[in-house]
């Protein structure tokens, strides 16, 4: 055989791809654009919980948009495909930490405003424990000890980008004041309404025992789950929006319709910032500043228990209490400028949603995404069809 002409066959250009290797360059071009779209355009997201009820509902399927705030580079690009931090079927990391690069992002086409609802990366996730990761390690380690949780539980740290997603509704911005009085949030001394969508409890007394709960059905409740006992005579505790809670007040047989708030001098420790000099709870708090990049905070026993956290973990410092005051980075301080903005962000179901109020700021880095519509929503009872609310497929986001 010419061995000029044999080598030329064998690297012709023209010479076909294998299946096994066309469907290999197929399948990497599909992960490499996916990845391209998911990372620095729009994603899809579920909604697993009802702390966004009645604005998003548990089955909710979202797209979050990367541009109109601007995307963010990956913190850990080494990461297996489509697997947020945990690897499916085998479990472990799905992203190696040896590869981590600072926070960076692409111009967008906006700021973060206020009412905007915001995916974002759980600020206190930073820690985790593997056998309990549907409770807030630093709520275990404060109801357990620390020695105790460790000691119990698998505890592993998670970089920025690979801690669970949130989805909330942006209350506040950097430098905003934000004050929480009788369940009315306001910023910057002027009261903000729940958007019509959102839904706080009430407290509904009825004028007998022998009421038909079929009728609140026709209004839009679950009497399975948006209705229960309050222990008192003919009264029930409800959960649902400001128009809903109208009509009922227009029933007959109802007596009464009040707001179910915590009173003003009840203290919850569980409350940002987990402060017993503070008489706080989720009706009742502030007023506390949202710090703004280049702001400057004086750090004293006032407001070390709101920023410290800020300060120590989301920005990076060294940060240590002495005889006089205050150590950053080994230098004495008695004020410290934010490097980044922070967002204070709130669910629609006001008495059922862990937000800021529990966890305090969001910086910009822990920041995903926009979400923008609804693009499918699912019942989780009934036939296929019967499952689907056609009514919310492709219904935007306000």
């Amino acid at each position: 055989m010419n061995y000029k002409f044999w080598k030329k066959k064998a690297t012709d250009p023209n010479k076909k791809k294998s299946k096994t290797r066309e469907w290999a360059d197929a399948i990497i071009f599909a992960v490499i654009a996916a990845t391209i779209i998911r990372v620095f355009f729009i994603e899809a997201y579920t909604i697993p919980t009802g702390s966004m009820e009645r604005s998003l509902m548990i089955g909710d399927f979202l797209f979050v948009s990367k541009v109109n705030y601007g995307a963010r580079i990956p913190m850990t690009p080494v990461a297996f495909p489509f697997a947020h931090h945990t690897m499916p079927v085998t479990g472990g990391k799905a992203y190696w930490e040896g590869v981590q690069w600072k926070y960076r992002r692409l111009p967008g086409l906006s700021d973060i405003k206020r009412n905007d609802v915001v995916v974002f990366n759980f600020p206190e996730g930073d820690t985790v424990a593997l056998e309990a990761q549907d409770q807030n390690y630093y709520n275990l380690v404060r109801s357990m000890g620390h020695a105790a949780v460790n000691s119990q539980f698998t505890v592993t740290s998670r970089p920025v980008d690979k801690r669970e997603n949130y989805i909330k509704r942006c209350i506040g911005i950097g430098g905003d004041v934000i004050t929480i009085k009788n369940g009315i949030v306001s910023v910057n001394g002027k009261p903000e309404k729940l958007v019509p969508t959102g839904q706080i409890t009430y407290a509904v007394q009825m004028k007998s025992s022998d009421v038909n709960f079929a009728v609140f059905t026709d209004l839009g409740f679950d009497i399975n789950s948006d209705i229960s006992s309050l222990g008192q005579q003919n009264t029930y505790q409800f959960v649902g929006t400001e128009e809903m809670m109208a009509e009922v007040k227009k029933l007959d047989f109802v007596l009464s319709v009040q707001e179910d708030t915590a009173p003003a001098d009840y203290a919850d420790i569980s409350v940002f910032p987990q402060d017993k000099n503070r008489t706080w709870n989720v009706d009742n708090l502030g007023p506390i500043t949202v710090p703004k990049k280049g702001w400057t905070v004086k750090l004293d026993s006032v407001t070390m228990p709101m920023y410290e956290r800020a300060i120590r973990i989301y920005e990076g410092n060294k940060l240590e209490k002495s005889a006089d005051g205050w150590l950053i980075n080994g230098q004495k301080a008695d004020t410290y400028t934010f490097k980044m903005d922070y967002y204070w962000m709130m669910g629609d179901n006001r008495h059922n949603s862990l937000d800021s109020r529990f966890f305090g700021f969001v910086p910009e880095d822990h920041v995903v995404g926009k979400a923008l519509f609804i693009w499918m929503s699912v019942r989780d009872q009934g036939s296929f069809f019967s499952k689907i609310r056609w009514s919310r497929i492709f219904k935007g986001i306000h």
